[in-house]
């Protein structure tokens, strides 16, 4: 009978190949795709002084063409980035570091929407293993949620704190909230409240987190706004003051 590790590891191997071939697969459609809307475009300049009621209804559908074309375009992207096996590149990091990064460049969006920005880091986190720009992109997508679930503006808080095995963040927005059955199925891919969302956002932070060995959880409440919770593991071979 197979051990543990040998059937884990096939497991990966077939995950692997899957993310693979599904890769090689969207970027085969963005071919034809780009085709598309270079043709679209060029439908567009030719019927752009539409002179009669017939070029101005053409000129509309081809204006619904090109919108559709670049709906696809974002989501095999976003289905791109969430298949990509990602092979981290760990480097010993301050976590608040990677916080301020986010914030600063959140900053100027969140004055925009009138949102307030609030931080609470503590001044004695130990040092954490992260791929930077990978864990940078899955802490943007959380703080881009908590925008769109302003609309009308309102706060951000974004605390860090010790735990027992490691460190933890929590970014909470005073926003809309969320159902039971929207909580019950935010992670899952594909799945998005937002029209023209492709719901890979938050799967794609999930599964960055999950390859630091972190997590991330949630508790929200609808017109209650909601929390994010992620937790990352301090790494044996690291003492707590490491730099």
């Amino acid at each position: 009978m197979p051990n543990a590790d040998h059937v884990n590891r096939k497991l990966v191997e077939q995950y692997t190949e899957i993310a693979r071939l599904a890769g090689a697969l969207a970027h085969e459609i963005k071919n034809p795709l780009s085709t598309i809307r270079l043709n679209m475009d060029l439908l567009a300049e030719d019927f752009g002084d539409a002179e009669s009621p017939r070029q101005a209804r053409v000129l509309r559908k081809i204006k619904v063409v090109r919108r559709e074309c670049e709906r696809l375009q974002d989501l095999l992207d976003d289905f791109l980035n969430f298949a990509k096996v990602h092979r981290l590149s760990l480097q010993p990091t301050d976590l608040n570091e990677q916080v301020r990064r986010a914030l600063d460049f959140f900053g100027p969006k969140a004055a925009e929407a009138k949102i307030e920005l609030v931080d609470y880091l503590s001044g004695d986190l130990p040092t954490v293993l992260l791929d930077r720009e990978a864990f940078q992109s899955a802490l943007l997508n959380l703080v881009l949620n908590a925008e769109q679930a302003m609309p009308d503006g309102g706060q951000l808080v974004v605390r860090t704190y010790g735990t027992a095995d490691g460190v933890a963040l929590d970014l909470i927005d005073t926003g809309c909230g969320m159902d039971e059955r929207t909580r019950s199925q935010i992670f899952k891919a594909f799945f998005s409240t937002k029209r023209g969302g492709s719901g890979l956002g938050l799967s794609t932070a999930r599964k960055i987190i999950e390859a630091h060995g972190g997590c991330i959880s949630l508790q929200s409440e609808s017109g209650r706004g909601t929390q994010f919770t992620i937790k990352l593991p301090i790494p044996a071979r690291l003492p707590r003051d490491a730099s």
